[in-house]
């Protein structure tokens, strides 16, 4: 399901650029982080295209083995070191780096944002490829939060990683695509290219523009094939969307998703997407980051968590696939489901 959702996200965008097109972008596409990656380059000769976004996969694929949560990497050891109570190995400076940034976030976001609760993640089924429609034991799921892990709790000494709680497991499963954004358009740059679109499932961010207009892509309708929205998206901006729709499974006719509400333990329920568009200073990992702890707070209480994620354009469906999008958000949207309108909040 999650591979379809990620390669029917990919074809839209595909029709998008096709559409608005001046001359084909050069592509290439991989599977990592556990979804769809696509790096189109427009304007580069291929012999420049092609060096530069094999490089940007080549990243992808090292950061996939420096911060896999479960498979073996350098955030996993680090997790093998606190579940058995003490200080990991020294860690690279980067994961230190990008550890203090998400304890940042985590603390900006009042915990909804929490890449400390791996464990619960894994009882619910999701620290696989593919996942079981099996419920966890209640209690083993109330005691994980009553352990109460957080980003609060990791210290670093000596580039050595430990925590206070024996409960905290980390998974920038939350954090890493809007990282590897980041670090892709850097790594582009740097080969001379000036025009590209990053796509790591449906986390994307553009540089310069598609020829004379600018890059345009699709908003995943979270309950059917195909685009809900389509937007604009201009040098240096980036979305990301946090949904209900890739990865999840169903019991008697409820979907769970992997979007854990750290408060009770249980997948929200009070959303179906939430899409941001940011632009400025790291907008990759605040693409990311962002749209959780919106979709976590629910439909009572994603405004004032954007205000406070210090986030202006949002798109919020929510569980019942009603949509509301701030003023700023609205203006760009070329909004394509004439079924269901969309409500402009302040």
């Amino acid at each position: 399901m999650r591979r379809l959702s990620a390669w029917l996200a990919l074809a839209c965008l595909a029709v998008l650029l096709a559409a608005c097109a001046e001359k084909p972008p050069y592509k290439q596409e991989a599977y990592v982080f556990g979804t769809l990656v696509q790096v189109s380059v427009y304007g580069a000769p291929e012999d420049r295209a092609r060096p530069a976004v094999a490089a940007v996969l080549a990243d992808f694929d090292r950061l996939h083995r420096l911060l896999h949560a479960w498979e073996p990497s350098d955030l996993q050891r680090i997790n093998a070191a606190i579940a058995a109570g003490r200080a990991s190995e020294p860690a690279p400076a980067e994961v230190i780096g990008l550890l203090r940034d998400a304890a940042d976030w985590s603390a900006r976001s009042d915990g909804l944002f929490n890449p400390a609760i791996g464990n619960l993640i894994e009882l619910w089924g999701f620290h696989a490829d593919t996942f079981a429609a099996r419920l966890p034991d209640p209690a083993k799921v109330a005691e994980l939060v009553q352990a109460n892990p957080g980003m609060a709790d990791l210290s670093y000494v000596d580039g050595r990683v430990a925590s206070r709680n024996p409960a905290v497991r980390l998974d920038l499963g939350g954090y890493a695509k809007g990282y590897a954004l980041e670090r892709a358009a850097g790594i582009l740059q740097a080969h001379g290219v000036r025009n590209a679109l990053i796509n790591i499932g449906g986390n994307i961010l553009a540089l310069g523009q598609h020829g004379s207009r600018p890059w345009k892509v699709g908003i995943q309708h979270p309950r059917q094939s195909g685009a809900i929205a389509t937007l604009e998206l201009r040098d240096g901006e980036a979305i990301g969307t946090s949904g209900d729709y890739q990865r999840y499974f169903e019991v008697a006719g409820k979907r769970y998703c992997h979007l854990i509400d750290p408060r009770t333990g249980w997948p929200a329920t009070g959303a179906q997407a939430v899409t941001v568009l940011v632009r400025g200073a790291h907008a990759g990992t605040r693409s990311d980051v962002t749209s959780k702890p919106m979709f976590i707070a629910g439909p009572d209480a994603w405004r004032p968590m954007a205000r406070r994620m210090g986030v202006d354009d949002v798109l919020f469906i929510d569980a019942r696939g009603r949509a509301s999008a701030t003023r700023s958000m609205a203006a760009r949207l070329e909004w394509l489901d004439q079924t269901a309108p969309l409500a402009v909040v302040e």
